[in-house]
């Protein structure tokens, strides 16, 4: 374990981040990570608890207490080994992910005392590319078996990386000009740089993994012709329809749901292209308190919007864990306040927009207040306008899009996801992984899928009828390293 007693003479520290008034003048991160000493005294505070609540708060299961303590003990090299035995990419949820980990600590019982996991988790996979440790690993022997990928944010990199690993021939079909997914053109540049992103698509190459852009499933390539020419097929697809806002005025001009504005702005950023939507000197709202509505606002400060507001249909949260609620281990119901709202801007709970108004484009939102819990009633007397150039609608994600699954002739369950409750779905050598099947989620549950569907894929195979000489079966890989 990490040095006796240390979490009760250390106390937790933040990941250091750049000033708001400095970093909104740029998009490069601005979060960064504690020095080499003072990270291996957090990774001292780790107890290795006999039974590691950690484990169960990520869905990866990664071995936390391990690479703590070999962090401790400067062995970094045995860190990443056993970090990547559960995570194929430490460097993307190091960075995005919401850490359940830290809020399953056993320290964090003590609420504001858990175990800077996400800091050290970055600081391990980021010293491992620094050091050339993360290199490419190509299965010893091909099997033969075509398998189509289609999609490539985390979860469809993860099956894609796993199959790739274990001797199949994988295929990634994506529709966008580069892969990730919502990680490369969802989430900011100043959150996650895209050389992170681009790196590590580079190492599935070098693994044997074939990237097909600019191809739409369902419309460059049916469902049919992808049947014919794989031997198996895994919808990683994600959860992209999003939720609309039903009030008059929704078809004004300058009224845009979240993704738009976030692509348009990553396309802008990455590859040079002209932008369409912009936040420059107009009057933003952004409709949804959650991590793309923070996106949003984050992305209209740094193009010097005029004025930025992000509202929120929920009432306020407790300001601390709400232990009749959600108590320990579970994910804490509580106030948090965004990045981007550190950044500038105001918040509201509790707000209903009851219609939008304006002259072709959108320049007033008209809201009331509302009981803050559903059935969210209107409260009376609480009627509000504000100016409105751009309002932004972060509303969340309603399901996978439905073409493909049609065409495929899948079942839905009754959230509108493919219906897949073991990764197979209806459809005999069709597979489903990530947001695609559970809906909306985490990016260490869209990694957890994509391995766990790899395996389901691999055993639905070796299960198939192949000729026994047809093919030099390849030893399975659990490393992701």
């Amino acid at each position: 374990m990490g040095k006796i007693g240390a979490f009760k003479k250390i106390g937790r520290d933040e990941a250091p981040e750049r000033d708001p008034a400095e970093r909104v003048g740029d998009v490069r991160e601005f979060v960064g990570i504690l020095p080499l000493t003072e990270l291996r005294e957090q990774a001292s505070r780790c107890m290795e608890c006999g039974v590691p609540f950690c484990h169960n708060g990520c869905p990866l299961g990664n071995l936390i207490p391990d690479w703590n303590d070999l962090v401790y003990r400067d062995r970094w090299h045995e860190a990443i080994e056993q970090l990547h035995r559960t995570n194929n990419f430490p460097e993307f949820t190091g960075r995005l992910c919401p850490a359940p980990c830290e809020a399953a600590c056993v320290l964090e019982i003590n609420e504001g005392s858990a175990v800077s996991i996400k800091q050290v988790e970055r600081s391990i996979i980021d010293r491992a590319w620094d050091e050339r440790w993360v290199v490419p690993q190509p299965a010893r022997a091909r099997t033969g078996r075509r398998v189509a990928v289609v999609g490539s944010g985390p979860a469809g990199l993860a099956c894609a990386q796993q199959l790739a690993r274990a001797g199949e021939d994988v295929v990634v079909f994506e529709r966008d000009e580069a892969a990730g997914g919502l990680i490369r053109f969802g989430v900011p540049e100043f959150k996650i740089e895209k050389r992170i992103v681009e790196r590590r698509v580079e190492q599935l190459v070098a693994e044997g993994v074939e990237f097909r852009f600019g191809v739409d499933v369902g419309v460059d390539v049916t469902a049919d012709e992808l049947r014919e020419q794989f031997d198996a097929v895994v919808l990683a697809t994600g959860a992209r329809v999003p939720r609309d806002l039903p009030v008059p005025g929704r078809e004004l001009g300058g009224v845009h749901y979240a993704m738009e504005y976030l692509y348009d702005r990553a396309r802008a950023i990455e590859f040079g292209a002209e932008a369409s939507i912009s936040a420059a000197g107009k009057h933003v709202i952004v409709i949804g308190g959650g991590d793309t509505g923070a996106d949003c606002v984050g992305h209209a400060h740094r193009e010097r919007a005029a004025s930025v507001t992000q509202i929120e249909l929920l009432g306020e949260p407790p300001a601390s864990r709400p232990d009749d609620l959600t108590p320990w281990p579970r994910w804490p119901i509580k106030l948090r306040t965004s990045y981007a709202l550190k950044e500038g801007g105001e918040r509201s709970f509790a707000i209903s927009t009851t219609h939008l108004s304006g002259e072709g484009r959108v320049q007033q939102i008209h809201w009331q207040q509302n009981t803050g819990a559903p059935p969210f009633d209107l409260v009376a007397g609480t009627e509000e306008s504000r100016p409105a150039d751009l309002v932004l609608l972060a509303m969340g994600f309603l399901g996978p899009e439905a073409a493909v699954l049609e065409q495929l002739g899948v079942e839905r369950d009754g959230r509108s996801n493919a219906a897949a409750p073991r990764y197979a779905t209806s459809v005999d050598g069709v597979f489903a992984a990530g947001d695609a099947r559970r809906g909306q989620s985490l990016i260490v549950w869209a990694i957890n899928e994509g391995r766990q569907c790899a395996q389901a894929v691999q055993e639905w195979l070796d299960g198939a009828s192949f000729p026994l000489d047809s093919y030099a079966p390849a030893a399975r890989v659990d490393s992701a390293a």
